[in-house]
């Protein structure tokens, strides 16, 4: 099987270009998207009915956050989520269900086909879309220094430490950065998190294909990794399973339903949690109402969680 290849990520706000997205993930089988949270923090603002496009679990942990940056960088991602998914399927997003895998790994309800990836770093966000198999995406700046006295034991296996000791100081950081995004996107892309040791598998620095720790070809080539740099600031890796399946072309909403969930949902009298907003405060003097008165950031030390 060739190599399958990953396109450059695609700088979206909520104005788009999102129609690339969708044809890029009908063509191509997935999309990666990105953009910085302070561009997408007026729509969070100011979209209308907020509560019902997040949904009741996300608009309870929106409104137990107190700290308004984190808040405000949780809604962005949210938003991000749902407009990418939207413009990949060809719907309203919300008209989408977003639910949580165990360690919190987002996908759509009722669209198993489809699979997703969410990282956050600074202000960069970045969401991986696949039809045909499993996504994983990470960021982190291109400017971090990197401890290579301690990342040397920790996430080097001895091929990668091998290929590194040639190299200066800065190319050593550099490219130690950018293993440590590929290894971090493809345990996100395995759902394993932190349960995989990064010594576990490496990545050759000219080939960018995955190895075992001694060097030799580790998977075949339905995996393809890559790695770009966005907003001119951010490494972003993506780590792509092409499973080889025959998906259907067409990615529009109504044809990626899976046909159980559709069934499940045509046949019950329940729908999803899309609560209206709440309705006005009585004015003051309203009858009944006494004196009423309106009223991987990631550590070189440590793992991330993966979202």
């Amino acid at each position: 099987m060739d190599q399958p290849g990953i396109g450059d990520p695609t700088h979206v706000l909520p104005a788009g270009p999102w129609r690339q997205v969708h044809e890029h993930l009908s063509v191509h089988g997935h999309a990666v998207v990105h953009t910085t949270w302070g561009e997408w923090l007026p729509a969070a603002l100011t979209r209308p009915h907020l509560r019902r496009l997040l949904g009741r679990r996300d608009w309870d942990r929106c409104r137990r956050t107190t700290d308004p940056a984190v808040r405000h960088r949780f809604v962005t991602s949210r938003l991000l989520l749902k407009y990418t998914a939207a413009a990949a399927l060809r719907t309203a997003p919300e008209g989408l269900d977003l639910s949580y895998r165990l360690g919190g790994r987002p996908y759509l309800r009722g669209f198993d086909q489809i699979d997703m990836s969410l990282t956050h770093t600074g202000d960069l966000m970045a969401v991986g879309l696949s039809r045909d198999g499993r996504i994983g995406i990470d960021a982190e700046p291109a400017d971090r220094r990197m401890r290579l006295d301690l990342l040397q034991t920790q996430m080097c296996t001895p091929a990668e430490a091998a290929e590194l000791a040639p190299l200066t100081e800065d190319e050593q950081s550099e490219q130690t950065l950018r293993l440590w995004t590929l290894k971090e996107a493809y345990t996100k892309a395995l759902g394993q998190g932190m349960r995989l040791r990064f010594t576990e598998f490496g990545f050759g620095l000219r080939t960018g294909r995955l190895l075992a720790p001694d060097g030799t070809p580790a998977a075949p080539t339905e995996w393809a990794f890559a790695t770009h740099r966005v907003l001119g600031r951010y490494l972003l890796s993506t780590a792509r399973h092409d499973s080889g399946l025959d998906t259907a072309p067409d990615t529009a909403a109504r044809t990626m339903l899976d046909p159980g969930f559709a069934a499940v949902m045509a046949h019950s009298s329940w729908t999803p949690p899309a609560p209206p907003d709440p309705p006005a405060p009585p004015a003051p003097g309203t009858p009944g109402v006494p004196g009423a008165r309106g009223g991987r950031t990631v550590p070189v030390e440590t793992r991330s969680r993966p979202d």
